[in-house]
């Protein structure tokens, strides 16, 4: 039922998910800063608009804008304190939104990490991922979901990176799996972003748990007539509901507006609705007041999409 459905809206916190270089080589978007990027003027603006349009669900960007208590060495200076933002979850609450967590821990993504994104796959990075998950899970109160990211775990994504590294083939799947039996020992179910499936198909059907949650992304304007990888992207949509995976698609007006609109009305024809949990809007900058238009935008594109939707 399209009432049941999830309207989520990404809202990055901290920023540091990209570059590790503090470099104007880069969109000034990708690149690391040692202070927050969140401006509460926007934020106080965007609640009661995200309301108002439907939303019933907010992904939140952690990174490193938490005070984590088992690992504050983490924290930029100005990150916020767990109270604090336990007041804003407690306040998306009773605007009757879903406030769900996110640590994106791709290599490519893990820049926010600190000391740690270079100690990939060792003892002392399974016990600090173990920490903060466990830790997350208790800020937001036993949340229903808590996504991973794992998102873009390439060279080619790590191209401009100062140190750049990857796991792959088994290696890839164990830490990926140990993400999750944290999650799920913690009491809520995984998600990610689906892009692996891409380029590794078989592998992903054979290895991927049926409990974790499908986020398959895609930007662009056409959904059909394709050019290039778009068919790839588009359709792993198709492949993940033949082979039974929980979905929400994700849109974004990241490059254009159309985007978030094409995504619901492709997957309304090509997801069966009893694993198409709901649709997730991904803007791609900061909530800072430079952006303000661009998240302002995105929260109307997910109202008409919304109404479409309830038709």
């Amino acid at each position: 039922m399209a009432d049941d459905r999830i309207w989520a809206y990404l809202l990055p916190l901290s920023y540091n998910m990209g570059n590790d270089r503090q470099t104007t080589e880069r969109d000034e978007r990708t690149i690391y800063t040692p202070y927050l990027r969140f401006d509460e003027s926007l934020w106080n603006d965007m609640l009661p608009k995200l309301v108002e349009a439907g939303v019933n669900m907010i992904v939140i960007d952690l990174c490193d804008g938490v005070r984590y208590q088992s690992h504050p060495e983490i924290a930029l200076p100005d990150a916020w304190s767990p109270e604090k933002l336990r007041t804003e979850l407690d306040r998306m609450r009773e605007h009757g939104i879903e406030p769900i967590p996110k640590l994106n821990f791709s290599a490519t993504h893990d820049v926010w990490l600190g000391k740690y994104s270079r100690m990939l796959s060792t003892a002392a990075y399974y016990t600090v991922v173990r920490d903060l998950i466990a830790e997350v899970v208790d800020l937001f109160d036993g949340p229903r979901f808590f996504h991973l990211g794992m998102d873009e775990e390439t060279a080619q994504h790590q191209r401009h990176h100062a140190f750049a590294v990857m796991r792959q083939h088994g290696l890839w799947w164990h830490d990926f799996n140990l993400m999750v039996d944290a999650v799920e020992k913690s009491g809520s179910r995984a998600w990610i972003w689906s892009d692996y499936v891409w380029h590794h198909p078989d592998e992903f059907v054979a290895n991927m748990s049926k409990r974790v949650l499908q986020s398959n992304w895609y930007y662009g304007e056409r959904f059909s007539d394709f050019r290039g990888l778009e068919e790839t992207h588009v359709t792993a949509y198709d492949l993940l509901e033949k082979h039974g995976f929980d979905q929400i698609p994700t849109g974004s007006n990241h490059s254009n507006t159309v985007n978030f609109k094409g995504t619901v009305e492709y997957c309304e024809r090509h997801v069966d609705s009893a694993r198409l949990l709901g649709y997730f809007m991904t803007v791609w900058r900061p909530t800072t007041e430079q952006y303000r238009t661009a998240h302002m935008e995105a929260i109307q594109l997910v109202a008409e999409a919304c109404r479409e939707i309830g038709k």
